[in-house]
């Protein structure tokens, strides 16, 4: 299996070859989606794309760690993490794409 990395320019020339807008305008079309999940996301909501999946921030409480470096104790704050679940679509087109379905 190849390693790669799709990037903002690559959605962006997929939507231009999809949809046929201008570079700039498809470009423009991508950063507004990906700003508006994140605004989103920063106001606590949680966000569904069907077929895809669900962003969701969740909090974390403060808790004792150790630093794995010296093994000392080391308080880790409280603060808020998203996390992903992708949709049972995503995961079954994945599973065939990597031969299981």
């Amino acid at each position: 299996m190849s390693q790669s990395t799709l990037t903002r320019a690559d959605l962006c020339e997929a939507v231009h070859q999809e949809v046929g807008l201008s570079r700039q305008e498809c470009a423009a079309l991508v950063e507004r989606t990906l700003d508006l999940i994140v605004e989103s996301l920063e106001r606590g909501e949680t966000v569904k794309l069907t077929g895809f999946g669900v962003f969701q921030v969740r909090e974390k409480r403060a808790r004792m760690g150790r630093n794995p470096k010296t093994g000392e104790p080391a308080a880790i704050h409280p603060r808020r993490v998203i996390s992903f679940r992708a949709s049972q679509i995503m995961k079954g087109k994945v599973d065939e794409a990597n031969g299981r379905g």
